[in-house]
C-alpha cells in the first residue's frame, strides 16, 4: 500500500473574539497561503482565496475542531496534511 503524500501546514492566529465565537488567522502549506475565519460556535470555516482551498480546508477544519480551545493570538502552530492523488 502506497503512503499518502504529507505536507506540514503552519498556522498563525491573528485575532480572537470570544464574544463572537471567532478566530481569524493565516495558514501556509507548500507554496500556498490562505486567510481563515473560524466561527467555532456555528462550526463554520471560511478559507480565502479559493486557489488551493480544497487542499487545506478539511485538514484545517479537523485541526481547529481538535485544538481551537488551545489557540492563542500570535501563536504559531503546525499540523500535517495528507492528500490522495
Amino acid at each position: 500500500m502506497a503512503k499518502l503524500p504529507i505536507t506540514t501546514a503552519r498556522l498563525q492566529v491573528l485575532n480572537q473574539d470570544l464574544q463572537l465565537g471567532l478566530y481569524k488567522g493565516q495558514v501556509w502549506a507548500g507554496e500556498f497561503a490562505w486567510v481563515f475565519h473560524w466561527h467555532f460556535r456555528q462550526g463554520k470555516l471560511r478559507v480565502e482565496p479559493c486557489l488551493g482551498r480544497a487542499l487545506i480546508e478539511d485538514a484545517l477544519l479537523r485541526f481547529l475542531l481538535r485544538c481551537d480551545h488551545q489557540l492563542d493570538v500570535g501563536g504559531e502552530y503546525s499540523f500535517l496534511v495528507r492528500a490522495t492523488v
